[in-house]
């Protein structure tokens, strides 16, 4: 375009030498010359214009015409239901191929969408709140110094009878309880009581008398499914509920980590878990671990690593239990004597750790080092030397386990005591009935 203006410029001052018929040069009129430059500059400018509004028009046909055409398959994938994925695509191929070859790619994501299953699931969730004494040192006079305290904890209502909704949890959570709280899924809080507890795997039964509940929360609650955990397969999906921290039921998700992991745990019993990175936190303990069918494949215990390393979540099997639960669940509710109706056995004892019996080649239990005379223990049969495992089918590892469980036996009552006996340097186990006696003082 430059150019053309520096040639009109040029024209303008240009001086034709053809002769005149008066002689001399012949000078053409400069307005003339004037007029015939701008003839030309309007020209080329309309010629300009038209070319540019012909790509103009060509690039935004363009434009629109893909614009149309991805629309097209947006709206096509948009619309895939799943179960008719090829017929669908098959719809969208042939809209495409009227225009020009096209290569649509469908991507599908996994569901991580969980409300529904924890919907169906949280009415068999329950809050355990343990209430307990708490004993933290001894004051001037030798006396000892404690408070009254709380601890919460969670559990999944497996089952129920005529009187009765039985509640799964872990041992440690009720294990030093004076008084036990349920809250059900509508808030709704009532008195629980144990059934049967196993320390050696961590787990306890509780009840609650069906009397107690309102019938709006019977009408809220619901019986867990259990599920097969043997069936668990490394990187599957899965939803842990639980009172974390006391604050109410909340839910977290993972995956599984690993399987059959042999954990020892503070107490020295050894036993093999599932391990999950889903958050399970102080509270969750008695917990469900769920698979993606909402069923209850796992019991969350927070006792075992739980937050003292991140992404390391630990919960029982629930298909290496189910024989355990079963029996715990045929158990008599126990419900606590007052401190003067507590049976007495009538030894002297010795606590037998994890460690020791491992160093000494000896059950772990209560080693009876002395056997009272006229006591409970010594009309039973039980001897100096023998090592106390179980009281009434609950298993006994320490001293406060051994307390924890007088505490919901009248004297009068009978029981049944599992103990070891050594016979030929080896230990050999026997079962005895036992009826409790009264404490000295008493007598």
């Amino acid at each position: 375009m430059f150019e053309d203006e520096g040639y009109e410029r040029s024209n303008t001052v240009y001086q034709n030498q053809t002769a005149s018929p008066y002689g001399g040069a012949y000078k053409e009129p400069e307005q003339q010359k004037k007029s015939g430059g701008v003839l030309r500059k309007i020209s080329l400018s309309i010629c300009l214009g038209l070319c540019f509004g012909l790509f103009a028009g060509v690039g935004f046909y363009a434009v629109n015409l893909a614009t149309e055409k991805l629309n097209v398959g947006q709206e096509q994938v948009g619309t895939l239901p799943e179960e008719t994925d090829a017929d669908a695509a098959a719809v969208m191929s042939s809209s495409l191929s009227a225009t020009e070859p096209q290569t649509t790619t469908v991507i599908q994501t996994a569901t991580t969408d969980i409300t529904d299953v924890v919907t169906r699931v949280m009415p068999s969730m329950v809050s355990v709140t343990e209430h307990y004494t708490y004993r933290y040192g001894y004051n001037f006079f030798g006396q000892a110094v404690e408070q009254d305290a709380e601890a919460a904890g969670s559990g999944i209502i497996i089952g129920e009878t005529d009187d009765e909704y039985l509640i799964v949890t872990n041992n440690h959570v009720v294990a030093d309880a004076e008084t036990l709280e349920v809250t059900f899924v509508d808030d709704s809080t009532v008195e629980a009581h144990i059934k049967g507890t196993d320390a050696s795997k961590d787990l306890a039964i509780i009840a609650v008398a069906k009397d107690t509940v309102e019938d709006s929360t019977k009408g809220a609650i619901s019986i867990a499914t259990l599920g097969d955990s043997s069936q668990l397969q490394l990187g599957e999906s899965v939803i842990a509920i639980g009172n974390a921290l006391g604050y109410g039921q909340s839910v977290t998700n993972g995956i599984v980590s690993a399987l059959e992991r042999e954990v020892t745990t503070d107490d020295g019993y050894t036993n093999k878990f599932i391990q999950t990175n889903a958050a399970i936190n102080p509270g969750n303990s008695g917990g469900a671990l769920l698979n993606m069918a909402g069923q209850v494949i796992g019991i969350n215990s927070n006792k075992i690593g739980g937050s003292s390393v991140e992404g390391m979540g630990y919960a029982i099997p629930i298909s290496d239990v189910l024989d355990i639960l079963e029996d715990l669940m045929s158990k008599t509710t126990l419900v606590r004597v007052s401190e003067d109706e507590i049976g007495y056995i009538g030894i002297s004892l010795q606590e037998i750790t994890a460690q020791m019996a491992a160093t000494f080649d000896m059950p772990q239990g209560i080693y009876i080092v002395e056997v009272i005379d006229g006591s409970a223990a010594q009309q039973a049969g039980l001897l100096k030397g023998d090592v106390i495992t179980a009281f009434d089918g609950r298993t006994i590892g320490s001293y406060d386990e051994l307390q924890n469980v007088l505490q919901y036996y009248a004297a009068g009552s009978t029981v049944s005591i599992t103990y070891e006996r050594q016979e030929n340097g080896v230990y050999v186990e026997h079962t005895v009935d036992l009826t409790l006696g009264y404490r000295p003082a008493q007598n």
